[in-house]
């Protein structure tokens, strides 16, 4: 039952459609090779260098298809959206497991790159119009958070599976087949939900081409708002600098796999997948209780989330430069701790971004807005990658995640988000 508009509701109602967006992330975040994807690239015999370009191809072809994506969600409907992104993944894991050569790697990226283009905005769109169609949208940062917690659930339990798979087989490749299972059931998954759910032309008159006009109408109005660029701007910096920098973890847990006095029966490979897969799974729960609290943490702080997301920017990237240092210093283990910042930064930091960018968004055009905010991602992410794989080159993996670290928090103190205040809110509400 819808509440009263007079009388919101405090709490959200675990009703049928919130378990199906959570066994959506769950089920998404049964990624057996994340744990293993840079290892799987260095036993390829790429460099950093090279690995750094294969991040940037991916970032850059989700950049190119991320807008169409969100205007084709908004135009023709986001569940068929969807079913085109999981069927784009599926075919970028069978690539992969049958790559031999650098080239075919970046067609595996490119194909990935299209799977996350048409899901990301496209999933948060359909989450966020649900909650306005049961007016629970002053929930956003709760039930987003919560929803991403089961992400990171799955992403824990993934981190074991995966362990076991390479263990078992010796190899890092047969992790993208196993993938597959999951994703399938997710496709089918996001066909079974409701048909409200894609978004304006489910119950528009108009004409597929009219629909498209007022589709980019409704997104240039969002877009030239100061505020939501700002909001966009900050939220992207983040979530683009953890994108590019989180593999740099596998390297690392190797390097501790191999200095600890454990397993020494053991291949070499064996003890990485060990003490990855355990310090994956451990690391994914803790994301998870942080997601899980970002909105009690956004009530602490009322209509002023600017402060926590400013706050939050800056010490993400100070565990970077720390961890980075603590690896020049040959302190893996302090490394890894403090790595797991980054991490958990991340997760406590999404849904309130989120929330946050949302609310100086046009509603009609949701999907193409958050497409936007995930391709200026996209865009943070490539040029990060690039500037990490080269410094790493240089320097070393620690070497280079001190200096980007470095560099992206001082980006964060010009895109600083300004205190949330009357006068300003009307300010920058005028249009350009």
């Amino acid at each position: 039952m819808k509440p009263s508009d007079n009388h919101p509701q405090q709490k959200f109602t675990r009703d049928l459609q919130y378990y199906k967006f959570c066994a959506y992330g769950f089920l998404k975040n049964l990624r057996f090779y994340e744990p293993f994807l840079m290892l799987f690239f260095l036993e390829k015999g790429l460099s950093y260098a090279q690995i750094g370009t294969l991040y940037a191809a991916r970032e850059i072809m989700i950049n190119l298809a991320e807008i169409p994506s969100g205007v084709l969600a908004d135009t023709l409907g986001r569940r068929l959206t969807m079913a085109i992104s999981f069927v784009a993944y599926i075919l970028a894991f069978v690539t992969f497991f049958l790559s031999t050569q650098y080239w075919t790697l970046v067609v595996a990226m490119v194909a990935y790159a299209f799977g996350d283009a048409f899901r990301t905005g496209t999933h948060k769109a359909m989450i966020f119009d649900y909650l306005t169609s049961r007016n629970w949208q002053h929930l956003k940062a709760h039930y987003y958070g919560h929803t991403r917690s089961w992400s990171q659930r799955g992403a824990a339990l993934s981190a074991l599976i995966a362990a076991a798979l390479v263990f078992r087989h010796g190899s890092y490749a047969p992790v993208f087949l196993f993938t597959i299972i999951p994703y399938t059931l997710d496709l089918i998954l996001i066909m079974s939900y409701p048909k409200n759910l894609d978004g304006p032309r489910h119950s528009s008159t108009r004409t597929i081409r009219d629909e498209f006009a007022h589709v980019i109408a409704s997104f240039r109005k969002s877009m030239t708002n100061p505020g939501t660029l700002r909001a966009v701007a900050s939220q992207a910096l983040y979530s683009g600098y953890y994108k590019a920098c989180k593999d740099y973890l596998q390297p690392l847990l190797r390097s501790l796999a191999l200095g600890l006095p454990l397993f020494l029966a053991l291949a070499g490979e064996e003890r990485t997948a060990l003490i990855t897969g355990v310090v994956y799974s451990g690391l994914y729960l803790i994301t998870s209780m942080a997601s899980r609290r970002a909105g009690a943490l956004g009530d602490r702080f009322g209509n002023d989330l600017a402060r926590p997301l400013n706050a939050m920017l800056l010490g993400g990237v100070g565990f970077g430069v720390l961890s980075g240092l603590a690896q020049v210093a040959s302190l893996p283990a302090i490394a890894v701790v403090l790595y797991i910042g980054i991490y958990a930064t991340e997760n406590l930091r999404k849904p309130l971004g989120i929330s946050y960018v949302t609310e100086r968004m046009d509603k009609d055009s949701l999907a193409s807005a958050l497409s936007l905010e995930s391709q200026a991602e996209t865009v943070v992410s490539a040029g990060v990658a690039i500037l990490l794989g080269l410094l790493a080159t240089f320097f070393g993996p620690g070497g280079g995640l001190m200096i980007t670290s470095a560099l992206c928090g001082l980006a964060g103190i010009l895109l600083r988000l300004p205190p949330e205040r009357t006068e300003f809110t009307e300010r920058e509400s005028r249009p350009l």
